[in-house]
């Protein structure tokens, strides 16, 4: 792709987030969203490939279905409430199509499923893209909104999205679909939290983006799709796949690695919400995800002897941003020492 093009598309992402990021009025927002969407379809089709074009017209499909729904809320609300406000949503029904429309702009369950399909037929670029800040814009929106949210249809999607992020990714070999089936999981526990501790949420947001940054860095690193390919990931740098295996583990959120910290919280404000069961099953449901970031861990290195390679072919790559990939790789696996520095800005 030209640099040129290549640069107007990311300047239309940039400013149809902050569009939406700086809107008060929801045709400004819906704008935002619009724009974000036209602006990233280029980017998938960027590989002239078949499974590309099925990925940018299944995503299309989705986000202009979740676009009218958005619309056609909003201007339901201003029907019955005179006010084109973001903050002011006094609807119920509008206030519960445009939770299933944003729902369905992140791939929260139960409208998860073209997520995995459509990052499957892009590189792994635009699915970093996909994954990190094409969540940025419609999160915002929800956060704008919590206080009017309907908390029991947030729960809902919550618990689906955790036990159905686990559970699809257990029988994945593609790495793509391996990390859609992992934001499908943490988007879980982000709408688990959101109308209870919206700060908490907004630091889930960022963690995650920091833990997908970093993975998709590495596997754009390493050239690795398939869990076959990342077996090989010893020989071509030692260094980032053992790197690569502390952030897969903070994906998963053992401690104590920063991953673990969103969860901790998160459990402690449902206990404190008297909502045992809840907190259980969303535990219990991480117990899944876990299985298959270990198992690619497994694959990293445990079925390739760690020996020096002999050879002086594409096996040793020549590492590019490495000051960048280094201080995330710091940021998603060492944060857990600050977490009361955390909570006290959060409050």
């Amino acid at each position: 792709m030209s640099p040129y093009a290549l640069s107007v598309i990311m300047s239309s992402l940039a400013a149809g987030t902050m569009l939406t990021l700086a809107s008060n009025h929801w045709f400004l927002a819906w704008m935002g969203l619009e724009l974000n969407t036209l602006a990233i379809i280029p980017l998938m089709t960027k590989t002239h490939h078949p499974r590309a074009t099925e990925a940018a017209t299944k995503y299309f499909l989705m986000q202009a279905l979740a676009s009218a729904m958005i619309l056609f809320s909003s201007t339901l609300n201003a029907w019955f409430s005179g006010e084109w406000e973001i903050t002011n949503m006094s609807y119920s029904m509008s206030t519960a199509l445009l939770t299933i429309a944003l729902a369905m702009k992140l791939g929260v369950a139960p409208f998860h499923l073209w997520l995995p399909d459509v990052l499957q037929g892009l590189d792994l670029f635009t699915c970093l893209i996909l994954s990190t800040w094409q969540k940025i814009a419609p999160m915002i929106l929800m956060l704008q909104i919590h206080s009017q949210l309907n908390t029991n249809l947030l729960i809902i999607m919550a618990v689906m999205s955790t036990t159905i992020g686990g559970w699809g990714g257990l029988n994945q070999t593609q790495l793509r679909k391996i990390m859609a089936y992992s934001s499908i999981a943490h988007l879980g526990w982000m709408m688990l939290v959101l109308s209870f501790m919206p700060a908490l949420t907004m630091l889930n947001l960022i963690i995650y983006m920091m833990m997908t940054t970093v993975m998709f860095m590495m596997l754009m690193n390493m050239m690795s799709t398939t869990i076959n390919k990342m077996a090989m990931s010893w020989l071509k740098n030692p260094t980032m796949a053992a790197s690569m295996m502390i952030t897969l583990m903070s994906l998963g959120g053992l401690p104590p690695t920063t991953g673990f910290m969103p969860k901790w919280l998160i459990i402690q404000e449902m206990t404190k919400q008297n909502m045992i069961a809840i907190a259980t099953i969303i535990a219990l449901s991480s117990l899944l995800s876990l299985f298959f970031y270990l198992r690619m861990s497994y694959s990293i290195s445990l079925t390739t002897s760690p020996n020096i390679s002999n050879t002086n072919s594409i096996w040793r790559l020549n590492n590019q941003n490495s000051m960048a990939l280094s201080m995330t790789i710091i940021f998603s696996t060492l944060m857990l020492p600050i977490t009361p520095t955390l909570i006290n800005i959060m409050n």
